[in-house]
């Protein structure tokens, strides 16, 4: 049998059995991985430490003749500890995983990976505020999944401009101007910066991120439920 090694952030855990579980990982390399942990849920297992929430570890499993592996062996690399000691951070991380566990298929490129991973990290800074990552997160899965808004013309075809007020078409991924819409040029520029890639901290070290963040939440979670919720 030929022993595999990887990275992996476990995504769910099923008690399997008596003292079991069954576990789903995310790799960058193999993707989703569906592994059974024998014996982890004994005191004494040595698989135990290695496939905690909310954590990054190096993994050995064999591949199973159907769609279930074993795994063999773990090692802790990274544990956020941090993100455990506050309620409403453990939620939302809680909340993110399920995001992007449902919305990848079972051979996610490798940057659905680095994004989880930036998730954790920014889950772990308690500077950083929650509301921001709630509303970068999906922004992230919308640009990776090729569902990027246009933030640069109108529905016209015109550039965007810092005097009009506008509004957003969620058929045209674009904005339209509007003599009563409500997001001006602060609004598209932080969406900007968002959807860019950058990591949470970034937004959160604009001015007015806070007010910015509770303008945007809406429209990002509206085009994530056209486009990308399954």
């Amino acid at each position: 049998m030929n022993q595999l090694n990887t990275t992996g952030i476990i995504l769910s855990r099923t008690d399997f059995g008596e003292a079991d579980r069954i576990l789903t990982l995310l790799t960058p390399d193999h993707g989703k991985l569906r592994l059974v942990a024998k014996g982890v849920r004994r005191v004494k297992s040595k698989l135990a430490g290695g496939i905690e929430l909310f954590s990054v570890s190096d993994v050995t499993f064999i591949r199973g003749r159907g769609e279930l592996g074993t795994l063999i062996s773990t090692r802790l690399l990274k544990y956020y500890d941090t993100i455990v000691k506050d309620i409403q951070r453990t939620m939302l991380g809680y909340d993110l995983i399920k995001m992007l566990n449902k919305a990848t298929e079972d051979e996610p490129e490798e940057e659905y990976f680095r994004l989880l991973q930036q998730a954790f990290e920014a889950l772990d800074d308690a500077d950083i505020a929650a509301d921001i990552i709630r509303l970068w997160f999906p922004m992230q899965l919308l640009r990776i999944a090729g569902h990027m808004p246009n933030l640069q013309t109108d529905t016209t075809g015109k550039k965007l401009d810092v005097d009009t007020g506008y509004d957003f078409s969620f058929d045209d991924m674009t904005f339209a101007a509007s003599s009563h819409g409500r997001l001006g040029a602060n609004e598209i520029k932080f969406l900007r910066l968002g959807f860019s890639g950058n990591i949470p901290k970034i937004l959160h070290q604009v001015q007015k991120s806070a007010e910015l963040a509770k303008v945007c939440q809406p429209l990002v979670s509206t085009m994530y439920d056209t486009y990308v919720r399954t």
